[in-house]
């Protein structure tokens, strides 16, 4: 889940907090929804004032919760975060807030359970094309509205003509019909850049393409490598009028299918989240592409090198205390810590609300691992609830083998010696570190033996010495000539 509806929270420097978080359930259809709703708002209040929440903060909070007319929208709860007497994001949530979340006071807004609440729902662009041009339209589940659709981003028109071939086949009319098929190709180069700039702009996480069904293949072809890979085709809707006007049959079951669309990809793009995670927590040549643990998420997250957070709702390290300053990067374990990092006044704050604001700032992304994936990857996966895919690797987790301590033929590279093995180049045998370092420094001692007894001051460097007499031979130390019998005595004629 891309954050970018939460940046309002972090980007105001005029706002470093306390914060109010309320998650307020306003599906209540009956007659008593009204005086419901105000007791509802009235108690949230009294309880943020309790927390120590300023008398302006909790007015601003009350009357939001109570402007709103009950069962407007599709909107089965809101969550509302406010400070300094102003409420700064107001969400509606597809699903009504458990009734054990309680208002908030706290140093960061409490956005965790925002994130649960809304699920995966990916960002869309669906493009209703025809040969002439296109129209394109957001959709997220971040701003509910009354019936489906979206906001209007992008809309392209193209050439006009000639945009229709003749049934003709003779051969006069090939060139007519060549020029067609130009400006077919034409249109879906221009609706194709359209779409990647539109995409670029909202970071939409997936494409739809609705209408004609040779120029929507033409434009997916057109599309860069990274957004093709994102695109899917519909028979549903289009561009002419009431293909799939509002409240009709078929634009209800252009919903369905781009509601599916949606789903699916979520669904791929967490699996993939999760493999990754997997593979990545395992070290590869002494390098981690994944972390999980409070700790190790902390240090990450003051180097940005978070790209994923995985959350597993049901964690135990998402209630960790963890301190932090104004900055999003200024987080750590101990208070003395951020005050090192250049805050003199840390606060403390829950380690899923620290870690999602460094992340959100960072333009990072938040996954939430629901039961289904515990079932199926494991229960303890992320570790505490809290993992993340980093953006680089980095080394850790296992040291990495070096020259010295590498066998050609180990079967384990990277394995440290025992005391117990020597070293094949040791004379000195199996010694402890200190006393092998000291035997390294000195001079080695050759073994004694034949060739190695002393020669005699004066004594011919070229004659080995003779254990018969102890004197040096002639021509003991000369080297030998191949191909002889230098046992045997030489006979007449030979130069030995």
């Amino acid at each position: 889940m891309r954050l970018g509806h939460l940046q309002p929270l972090y980007e105001r420097p005029d706002l470093p907090g306390p914060w109010a978080s309320v998650y307020f359930a306003t599906s209540h259809p009956d007659e008593s929804a009204a005086q419901e709703r105000e007791r509802s708002a009235r108690e949230a209040g009294r309880r943020l004032e309790g927390q120590g929440a300023d008398r302006a903060t909790c007015r601003a909070v009350y009357e939001r919760l109570t402007s709103a007319p009950p069962g407007a929208g599709p909107a089965a709860g809101r969550a509302v975060f406010a400070t300094a007497g102003e409420v700064v994001v107001d969400t509606p949530l597809p699903t009504p807030p458990p009734m054990g979340e309680a208002p908030c006071w706290s140093a960061l807004p409490h956005v965790g359970p925002l994130l649960e609440l809304t699920g995966e729902d990916p960002s869309c662009l669906v493009a209703y094309i025809d040969r002439t041009g296109a129209d394109v339209e957001l959709r997220n589940g971040h701003g509910l509205r009354d019936g489906h659709g979206g906001d209007r981003v992008g809309s392209v028109h193209g050439r006009q003509w000639p945009v229709h071939r003749t049934a003709g086949a003779d051969w006069s009319e090939r060139h007519f019909q060549l020029k067609t098929e130009n400006t077919w190709e034409h249109n879906a180069a221009l609706i194709a850049d359209e779409l990647r700039a539109c995409q670029e702009e909202t970071r939409a996480d997936l494409v739809v393409l609705a209408g004609d069904p040779r120029e929507r293949r033409a434009v997916r072809d057109q599309l860069p490598k990274e957004l093709r890979s994102a695109a899917v085709e519909t028979a549903r809707g289009g561009r002419a009028p009431g293909s799939a006007s509002p409240g009709t049959h078929a634009a209800r079951l252009l919903d369905q299918e781009v509601d599916d669309a949606r789903a699916r990809h979520a669904q791929e793009r967490g699996e993939a989240a999760m493999e990754r995670f997997r593979a990545g927590r395992m070290p590869s040549d002494g390098r981690v592409e994944a972390a999980e643990g409070v700790p190790a998420l902390v240090d990450a997250a003051r180097e940005h090198r978070i790209g994923s957070l995985l959350i597993r709702p049901d964690g135990p390290d998402l209630y960790r205390e963890v301190w932090v300053g104004t900055e999003p990067d200024q987080l750590a374990l101990r208070r003395t810590d951020v005050q090192y990092l250049g805050d003199a006044r840390p606060s403390p704050a829950r380690a899923d609300d620290a870690l999602i604001r460094s992340v959100a700032v960072a333009g990072a992304e938040v996954l939430t691992v629901s039961s289904a994936d515990g079932e199926r990857y494991g229960a303890d996966i992320p570790v505490g609830g809290l993992g993340a895919l980093l953006r680089w690797p980095y080394e850790g987790g296992a040291d990495l083998p070096s020259r010295e301590t590498t066998d050609p033929g180990d079967d384990h590279p990277g394995r440290r010696p025992t005391r117990e093995t020597t070293d094949p180049g040791d004379i000195y045998g199996p010694a402890e570190e200190g006393d092998r370092d000291a035997a390294r420094q000195r001079p080695a001692e050759r073994p004694q033996g034949r060739r190695d007894e002393a020669r005699a001051p004066g004594a011919d460097p070229l004659r080995a010495p003779d254990p018969r007499r102890g004197v040096a031979r002639p021509g003991a130390g000369r080297r030998r000539r191949p191909g002889r019998d230098h046992g045997a005595d030489p006979g007449p004629g030979d130069d030995r």
